[in-house]
């Protein structure tokens, strides 16, 4: 009987490096080397590291718009060789337009992805719901005709969320998403993109310098070390989902998070290994 295949990866990098420039390659200077990486479909990681270590080139390298210098990425099967259609981004700055409503501005990306793009005119009000459905699930009911200004920082950022995921990407990239906001309304934020997750099991990569952030959301937290950015620990999350915020008080919680502490800034050596 024939032997059922095991799924591809989603997110597969093959001995990627990256140097910015060709004389920065002759000179063996890269900013990231040697990265290898397997996400399965539908997995949240995260990835942490010191600043400069090559995180936001990562991320550039996931959504092709860096090509490697040396090695293979496949997203969702097919090679990347040019910026993603399939993929959603949220920075630390939400940017949202000043003279476009929230509505309008969780909407910009159909306007101008294709195929959505030349469906826009004629289905816009079938858009406007779920743009609207999706700014109710995360707290903004009734906020869709607010200007930007008129939005706190929490809200801004979930207005932000909703237009990453308004064309419904198969994968979210998320750079230091929360990093602008206050303890209280950040941890708000983990619980609204567990929640988006949970329902919908898209692919996300977040990169942020918040362990806690990184122990509570993802399945799995990648450490990379100083520049060149390599991976050096893999740390997979065991703690039973759905997880609640009184999880982060846990000695299970606070003990991932003070192991993930002790990686971050390690001078990398011949015995640092990735471990399993």
């Amino acid at each position: 009987m024939t032997q059922p295949t095991a799924q591809a990866p989603f997110i597969d990098f093959d001995g990627v490096w990256l140097a910015y420039s060709d004389a920065l390659t002759a000179q063996g200077q890269f900013a990231v080397e040697d990265i290898h990486l397997k996400v399965d479909q539908g997995a949240f990681v995260a990835i942490v590291g010191p600043s400069g270590c090559g995180k936001s080139t990562f991320m550039k390298l996931t959504t092709g718009l860096r090509k490697p210098t040396k090695g293979r990425i496949l997203i969702d099967g097919q090679p990347v060789d040019g910026p993603l259609k399939i993929s959603g981004m949220a920075f630390q700055a939400p940017s949202l337009l000043p003279w476009r409503t929230t509505l309008d501005n969780v909407l910009l990306p159909l306007e101008i992805v294709e195929p959505y793009r030349r469906q826009f005119k004629d289905r816009r009000k079938e858009f406007e719901q779920r743009a609207l459905a999706l700014l109710e699930r995360v707290g903004l009911g009734g906020m869709g005709g607010k200007y930007p200004w008129e939005l706190s920082g929490g809200m801004q950022q979930r207005a932000s969320i909703c237009r990453a995921l308004i064309h419904e990407p198969k994968m979210l990239l998320l750079d230091e998403p929360f990093g602008a906001l206050d303890a209280f309304t950040r941890e708000e934020l983990w619980c609204t993109l567990r929640d988006l997750w949970e329902a919908q099991r898209f692919n996300v990569v977040l990169v942020t310098h918040d362990l806690r952030e990184s122990v509570f959301l993802a399945d799995t937290v990648y450490c990379m070390s100083k520049s060149p950015g390599r991976f050096v620990v893999q740390r997979d999350i065991p703690i039973a989902r759905t997880r609640e915020l009184e999880v982060t008080y846990t000695p299970e919680f606070a003990d991932i998070v003070h192991e993930l502490r002790g990686h971050i800034g390690a001078l990398r050596s011949p015995q640092v290994q990735t471990q399993p």
